[in-house]
């Protein structure tokens, strides 16, 4: 009797392990993926960049924001990004990128930087008020609370940053994924299949997503929606 107990827990423990959610979110995509990039220009997007001469922020003279071999290319020389025309909530987020080798003032000397802003709401600005997945050399996945923003991680409120728990970046120059589960107010970062930080009750839950320029360059060759269900 004792090893036919022993069996049947045994059984119902494997069974409870296959409902565990996965990688940090509880709910599950429906399996229709949105590209949010076509592989062809920078349709369903808008442009926005601070220029030094203060001329219209919609206009890209320099090329900082363009589509070359079918991957977008953000050449870091000015500040702003890319921000979608619609808005989204309650999606995984993929974003596959890597590190271009050019570096602008004035974070010339500095490690590589930009950003997914996530839940994007009000005008479109250099940070547009939003929660941003850190996309910078060593810190995939940190938390910035930008604009008055914040979110809970580990019980205590976040108003500003917090810190991804581990580092799963590869080595500068090689591609990265990075997925970002917005589930209700809960915000979960994954930097190529690792869970690396986690947040609940965010202060914004809907809202474009906009892709940065941040005085470095960086490629993105996929960015892609998946809706989760409901």
């Amino acid at each position: 009797m004792r090893e036919k107990w022993g069996h049947a827990l045994l059984v119902l423990g494997l069974v409870a392990s296959f409902d565990v959610p996965t990688r940090g979110d509880e709910r599950t995509a429906d399996g229709k993926a949105i590209p949010l990039f076509n592989g062809k220009d920078l349709s369903g997007w808008t442009i926005f960049l601070r220029h030094q001469d203060k001329s219209d922020p919609r206009s890209d003279p320099k090329g900082v924001l363009k589509v070359e071999d079918g991957i977008i290319h953000i050449s870091g020389e000015e500040f702003g990004g890319l921000t979608t025309k619609d808005e989204f909530e309650d999606y995984r987020l993929l974003v596959e990128f890597k590190w271009g080798e050019k570096r602008w003032p004035p974070r010339e000397k500095v490690v590589r930087d930009s950003g997914i802003l996530l839940h994007c709401v009000g005008p479109d600005k250099v940070w547009t008020k939003s929660i941003e997945c850190q996309i910078q050399e060593h810190d995939c996945g940190d938390f910035w609370l930008v604009d008055g923003t914040s979110i809970i991680v580990d019980g205590k409120l976040e108003k500003r940053y917090r810190r991804k728990s581990k580092d799963a970046e590869k080595p500068t120059g090689e591609w990265n994924t990075i997925e970002v589960v917005c589930d209700g107010d809960k915000i979960t970062n994954i930097v190529n299949g690792v869970v690396v930080n986690e947040g609940t009750m965010a202060s914004v839950t809907k809202g474009r997503i906009l892709l940065q320029s941040e005085g470095a360059e960086v490629y993105y060759r996929k960015v892609e929606l998946t809706p989760l269900k409901k």
